[in-house]
């Protein structure tokens, strides 16, 4: 799963319909006939049309001209964007105020507090935790044990506005949590008490975890937080006062946006770049594909980019029309989605990539890619699944834009784990949407050490955002979401491929051992008991700390297992309302995406996910004593 898709096909259908004058009244209509096919259904986890009524016209209409929909709506009229926002959002300009804009709600009475010791105090620094993406904690910087878990209580809570869904993942350093939201804002927020200490507003809507890292600059040494925002601009903020450092635009590309979060190392921070050719593809007129993938090398203290290497050495070009007449192109996609892994022993940088968008097909797509750290050469690639060439035409009634309607759609959402085994053999290990985990030896140009089959995989299924390890054995959460088909509903009528979330099938959490990937133990997903919507799949990433592992589910349960055995150790649902710290109001949803940053005694993670879940907009902040 891209969950990144899902997001970037908000008002895709709407877009495509002819420009002539629209009105709010026209809305309806518009939706019926151009809409529904995605939002109603559910394509590719498209957001309900019930969830995009829990947002703002403006935030709508900012997904048109500044966010993730702008390369869909060129061409479109200011009063045709309008009356498309106010639709699905059901709600007027008029009756509504930009909350972006609003006064910021919970901000700390006394003003920001001194930053932390970064270097010292407890540090979940980014996507993975380290470097390495082992998303692990060690019991020095948890300050928790496997014996406190049950007496985990909830501390306080954050609402975020603008969310439907908090896929922003947090980062925990100098006594702070820093997280981005859909909105933009990127907020730093006093970890023991949920207050906010200051907000920056990017350009776009934010869901890369932050990186902190000290770098110098003309003015003397200082903390910075690196993250990118979904048009595809890096920025760096000071820590401590959340005061721009630098802004740079690592991609021109329409549509093109980072996911996986930044790496920093030795003064230079590494950008995944992702695109959404394979989205606009659904419309037949739109030439696809021209995007490739890419790794941006800048310089930490200036954001001037050092080096950028492409995932397709081969750049696009006109191939063939396709059955209207519109111009084809290729080789395209291998989007980087996931967050890089450091290797200062080889002096290289190792990324998990998409699929191809379009034909012909090459062998960096669905792969393990090495760079090297300094000049951005592709060491090497080692492809898991071949001729993977898909669009988000391939499950919509016009497949005119579909390149291959067999490719299985197994890209990695999965980022690169890198670990070394007891015996000092070093292993590079991720999880695919296949439903096969894949560790290979980067000492050995990626040669395969040992693939398991955990589920069966699909565009739902397999392993979504990523595993954890302690050394010892990787713990992999499988989603494997099922679809009940409907007979023909919604909004529109006759709604192609219209479906709810199978209560019965995925899930489940496994212990394979690290160094052959032999099952060690297995825990059964739970049960949906009465609960609708809902799937047991455990999409969210996993987080670990000495004897505990922790995985989210779609269910909106955060779960704590045994590394031992796998019995379930903590459970708290968090599909309710919060009160939370700064008032505003606050709704708990289905885990996925992100999984827990902990740190410091404390457990922070995000509740609500709006496509193909529930959708929510708050982080959640757990200890021992609680309140």
């Amino acid at each position: 799963m891209r969950s990144g898709k899902a997001v970037l096909l908000l008002l895709t259908g709407a877009l495509a319909w002819a420009q002539t004058p629209a009105s709010p009244s026209e809305g309806a209509g518009v939706y019926l006939q151009r809409c529904a096919a995605c939002h109603d259904a559910g394509i590719d986890r498209a957001p309900k049309i019930d969830a995009l009524r829990e947002m703002t016209p403006q935030a709508v209409l900012a997904a048109l001209e500044t966010g993730a929909m702008v390369q869909m709506a060129t061409g479109l009229s200011s009063e045709q964007r309008r009356a498309v926002s106010e639709f699905v959002a059901s709600k007027t300009f008029a009756a509504t105020r930009d909350v972006a804009a609003a006064p910021i709600q919970g901000l700390c009475s006394s003003g920001p507090a001194p930053l932390g010791d970064v270097q010292k105090d407890p540090l979940w620094n980014g996507w993975g935790a380290n470097s390495s993406n082992t998303r692990f904690q060690s019991r020095t910087e948890a300050r928790l044990n496997a014996t406190d878990i049950p007496r985990l209580k909830l501390k306080w809570a954050i609402g975020f506005p603008r969310d439907l869904s908090r896929n922003a993942a947090p980062t925990v350093a100098g006594g702070r949590i820093f997280t981005g939201s859909g909105s933009g804002l990127v907020y730093s927020i006093d970890a023991s008490t949920g207050c906010i200490e200051w907000t920056y507003a990017a350009g776009a809507g934010v869901r890369t975890a932050p990186t902190i890292a000290s770098i110098d600059t003309a003015s003397g040494s200082r903390e910075a937080v690196f993250f990118g925002d979904g048009r595809g601009t890096a920025y760096a903020v000071e820590a401590a006062t959340g005061k721009l450092i630098w802004k740079t635009k690592v991609e021109d590309m329409a549509g093109a946006g980072i996911t996986g979060s930044p790496a920093f190392y030795m003064g230079r921070v590494y950008v995944p770049v992702r695109g959404n050719d394979e989205v606009s593809a659904v419309q037949p007129k739109y030439e696809c594909c021209r995007f490739r993938g890419s790794l941006v090398a800048l310089d930490a203290a200036t954001g001037q980019q050092i080096w950028r290497s492409y995932t397709i050495l081969e750049e696009p070009h006109k191939t063939k029309s396709n059955a209207i007449g519109t111009q084809l192109w290729g080789p395209s996609g291998a989007p980087i989605w996931t967050t890089p892994a450091i290797d200062p022993k080889r002096n290289a940088i190792y990324v998990t990539t998409g699929d191809n968008y379009s034909k012909p097909t090459t062998n960096t797509s669905d792969a393990f890619i090495a760079f090297d750290l300094t000049t951005g050469k592709m060491l090497w690639s080692r492809q898991m699944t071949p001729n993977d060439s898909w669009t988000s035409a391939c499950r919509l009634p016009d497949k005119t834009n579909c390149p291959d309607l067999d490719a299985p759609d197994f890209d990695f959402a999965s980022s690169p784990i890198l670990a070394t085994l007891p015996n000092g053999h070093r292993i590079l290990v991720a999880g695919q949407k296949s439903g096969v985990v894949h560790a290979v030896d980067p000492d050995q140009q990626g040669e395969v050490l040992w693939q398991v089959r955990v589920g069966k995989g699909g565009t739902l299924g397999g392993v979504q955002w990523g595993s954890a390890t302690d050394g010892q054995n990787v713990y992999v959460a499988l989603s494997d979401m099922g679809r009940i088909m409907l007979p023909t509903t919604g909004s529109g009528g006759n709604v192609f491929g219209a479906w709810e979330a199978d209560p019965t099938v995925g899930g489940g959490l496994f212990a394979l051992r690290l160094k052959d990937g032999k099952r060690v133990w297995y825990a059964p997903p739970a049960s949906c008991g009465d609960r609708k919507p809902c799937s047991p799949a455990q999409s969210a990433a996993v987080s670990a700390i000495p004897g505990v592992v922790f995985s989210g589910s779609v269910d909106g349960h955060m779960r704590a297992y045994s590394a031992k055995n796998g019995a379930v150790l903590w459970d708290f649902d968090t599909i309710r309302k919060f009160d939370t710290v700064n008032g505003v109001e606050g709704r708990g949803g289905s885990l996925n995406g992100p999984g827990p940053a902990i740190a410091g005694g404390m457990i922070f993670f995000n509740s609500g996910y709006a496509a193909g879940g529930t959708p929510g907009n708050v982080l959640l902040a757990f200890s021992v004593d609680g309140k």
